[in-house]
């Protein structure tokens, strides 16, 4: 299994990309790594060099603030553009990177290429939960648009992920709502109810955004500019909430000897919503794997992003949404 990761992506880059890759690669024998990006850059952050991680010189990087289209079309020897050249050209079967999101949207369309079939691909992270399975959200940003039948297709490909990668046998897909009863939201979630109780999938109907992050199904559906705002507003209040303790705990001696007792209890419950724990969103409805690891990612969840991967591919992901989508045509 040969994944190719873009070394020069993330706020952190190249150390801790190579750093996690240099892990995964000395944890997992039966995959390679290739790590794509500048040599010297790279080369200067590896303690060591496994048999089975290797290095893709490249000169160019594609930038956080760089408009996407442009860059992947301009910028022809950046380490994004080339790990996804490495993928469609099959030298590699799937990519990582922590760089520019849109970038890497405009990667997996315009070098990767859309699985036959599939009219929108969807960027699905997932999302902590209380029970520690965590939700798998689509779309949460790659389309600010969609049409009933595109969320269809997305909670097809969910409910696959699920299945093949988190091995959930009859994954709970919810339609993201104001409401959970049937004819509740706008035209959209109205159009999309109906095709989604006809889909191949296990849908449980509505799901209220304050009922996501208490496990109510294992994939929840949406358009991306609802889906993007729903995690904004998640980030937030975890990162105020979180502020917020920190500042009323150092307040008083009283307060801080409450603290120093509910530590390993708040550091767990921290630990449960982290995304870096949770690895990386799939980009699914591309013809290879297309992973996107947060921009902050640390070497974890590079590592995690791998790992991933690696049962993706075990578990031939794309061929599954492939087979699916293309059902009887």
């Amino acid at each position: 299994m040969r994944i190719a990761i873009d070394a020069m992506g993330g706020d952190h880059a190249p150390k801790v990309v190579v750093e996690g890759a240099l892990a995964a690669a000395k944890e997992w024998s039966d995959v390679e790594i290739i790590l794509v990006g500048n040599s010297a850059a790279i080369e200067a952050c590896l303690t060591e060099r496994p048999s089975n991680l290797t290095i893709r010189h490249t000169e160019e990087v594609i930038e956080a603030d760089d408009e996407p289209v442009k860059a992947v079309r301009r910028k022809k020897d950046a380490s994004m553009v080339v790990a996804g050249r490495l993928v469609r050209e099959k030298e590699a079967e799937a990519m990582i990177s922590a760089g520019n999101t849109g970038a890497l949207m405009t990667t997996g369309l315009l070098i990767v290429g859309r699985i036959p079939g599939i009219e929108r691909p969807a960027l699905a992270p997932m999302l902590p939960t209380t029970n520690g399975n965590g939700v798998l959200a689509l779309d949460l940003g790659a389309n600010m648009d969609a049409t009933a039948e595109h969320l269809t297709q997305y909670a097809i490909m969910g409910s696959i992920y699920r299945n093949k990668v988190h091995g959930i046998a009859e994954p709970r897909v919810g339609l993201l709502n104001v409401g959970t009863e049937a004819m509740k939201g706008n035209e959209l979630t109205k159009a999309a109810y109906p095709l989604l109780e006809q889909a191949p999938v296990r849908f449980i109907g509505n799901v209220e955004s304050r009922d996501v992050l208490r496990a109510e199904c294992d994939v929840i559906v949406c358009d991306g500019f609802a889906g993007n705002i729903m995690l904004k507003s998640l980030e937030g209040a975890a990162s105020v909430f979180f502020s917020v303790l920190k500042a009323e705990f150092t307040k008083t001696w009283y307060s801080k000897l409450a603290a120093a007792i509910l530590k390993p209890g708040i550091m767990k419950f921290r630990k449960q919503f982290d995304y870096k724990e949770h690895g990386a969103g799939p980009l699914l409805g591309i013809q290879g794997l297309v992973l996107k690891c947060h921009g902050s990612s640390d070497a974890n969840a590079i590592k995690n992003a791998v790992r991933q991967a690696r049962i993706a591919l075990q578990n031939d992901l794309v061929g599954a949404i492939s087979a699916e989508i293309n059902h009887g045509k």
